[in-house]
């Protein structure tokens, strides 16, 4: 097997810890069988940052045409969450993890979103291809699979987490599964917003140098 990519999915919010620092990213490792593999860049581009920028003059047969992408440039290894300033500045994939209010959230204590697996899919297959997911939990990986036409097979030795995967992969099948518009900006709160402010008993503390 050939590492192609090691990418690193950065989000704002998870589990916080007391005796650790709080694990903020996942680690995605991209393997092939060999050099004769699939990669569908197009379907995963992001917006160009300079869509104007030119080839220089001493390019002679480039010479004032576009040095990008009309279709966006690549998105690159380092895919994050609700980071406004990167996205201004590089655009990045944002993808929030599945927390509480999630509309996808099981009872699985360490979910995917739809969404992080369905880039993986675009990218790394074919429509018709099988994907395989050896350690399927709560069938995402298999339901972001049928949503662009690849076929899935999913194993676990959990039979509490397949009896929800085989329950939402139906759901999907029926157009009932709840699931989060993948491209849907993350939510970021107005600094007017209550839980954007500094609560009272807080800045308390900190006049008496607490």
């Amino acid at each position: 097997m050939k590492l192609r990519n090691r990418i690193i999915w950065r989000f704002n919010f998870g589990l916080h810890s007391k005796r650790r620092l709080s694990g903020r990213y996942e680690t995605i490792l991209w393997f092939t069988k060999s050099d004769d593999h699939r990669f569908n860049l197009d379907a995963v581009r992001v917006p160009q940052l300079y869509p104007g920028k030119r080839h220089p003059k001493k390019r002679a047969k480039l010479s004032g045409k576009p040095s990008g992408n009309p279709l966006g440039k690549n998105p690159s290894d380092y895919w994050e969450f609700s980071a406004a300033r990167h996205f201004r500045d590089d655009p990045v994939w944002d993808i929030p993890n599945v927390k509480a209010n999630h509309p996808e959230k099981t009872i699985h204590p360490c979910q995917f979103p739809i969404e992080l697996a369905e880039r993986c899919v675009l990218a790394f297959t074919d429509p018709g291809d099988t994907v395989l997911d050896p350690f399927m939990g709560t069938g995402t990986t298999a339901i972001a699979a049928m949503k662009h036409n690849r076929h899935a097979v999913g194993i676990d030795k959990d039979g509490a987490f397949l009896k929800i995967a085989r329950k939402r992969v139906k759901q999907f099948l029926k157009g009932t599964l709840k699931i989060r518009d993948s491209g849907k900006p993350a939510h970021e709160p107005r600094l007017r917003d209550k839980v954007a402010r500094v609560p009272e008993e807080w800045k308390r503390l900190t006049e008496r140098g607490v």
